[in-house]
């Protein structure tokens, strides 16, 4: 676990280098025991700093949360925005959607349990914002889904629920994803691609299954 957000590769647009320690340490205190039961002493001693250079950068631990949450949304809504976009058909671009999103959630399983999870603990102002990324980065999967029923490529009589449910789906893997287990990154994308397009294919995927 350690290892992931030790490197910090996820964080390298936050400078200065000091700062960007503070939220690597953050990403790992928070994953390992919470954030209510982290303290700034903690994340101080994990960036191998004292408790007062860390309120140089960031206020409370509250703000470093949000920095970590306010990043992860912002790289979420990028991942699927641009496949939204991308060129072929609909079922094509869910498809790579999920690929992506599953896949950064796998390779980041660290920092994605954080920033799903621990939502409930930001400020009420950070709290909206980040609700507004979140509903954007719903819209670009529903908007993907809503293509394909048009074009006749998707049977989805509820578009909220599916969406709902392939989200739920893709960031899941943060919580369970094992870089020792079986399946690499991609191959834990590849399947759920398969499985989600399975989903929205409805009756057209069952009969090809059975």
């Amino acid at each position: 676990m350690g290892a992931e957000a030790a490197t910090g590769e996820a964080w390298g647009d936050i400078t200065p280098d000091a700062a960007r320690r503070l939220v690597v340490a953050a990403v790992e205190a928070f994953a390992e025991r919470g954030y209510h039961a982290t303290t700034t002493r903690d994340i101080a001693g994990r960036a191998g700093m004292s408790p007062a250079a860390l309120y140089i950068h960031y206020k409370t631990k509250e703000e470093l949360l949000y920095q970590i949450s306010k990043v992860g949304h912002l790289r979420s809504l990028a991942m699927l925005a641009g496949s939204r976009d991308a060129p072929g058909t609909a079922g094509e671009r869910l498809a790579e959607a999920v690929r992506a999103f599953v896949r950064w959630h796998a390779e980041h399983h660290t920092t994605g349990r954080v920033v799903q999870y621990e939502l409930g603990a930001l400020a009420p102002d950070h709290y909206r914002e980040i609700v507004a990324l979140r509903r954007q980065t719903e819209e670009a999967i529903r908007s993907i889904i809503e293509d394909g029923v048009a074009a006749g490529e998707f049977d989805v009589p509820d578009l909220s629920g599916t969406t709902l449910a392939v989200l739920s789906l893709c960031i899941d893997v943060a919580r369970w994803f094992n870089p020792k287990g079986h399946r690499t990154p991609d191959e834990v994308g590849t399947l759920y691609a398969g499985l989600v397009l399975r989903m929205v294919r409805g009756a057209e995927a069952g009969g090809e299954a059975a």
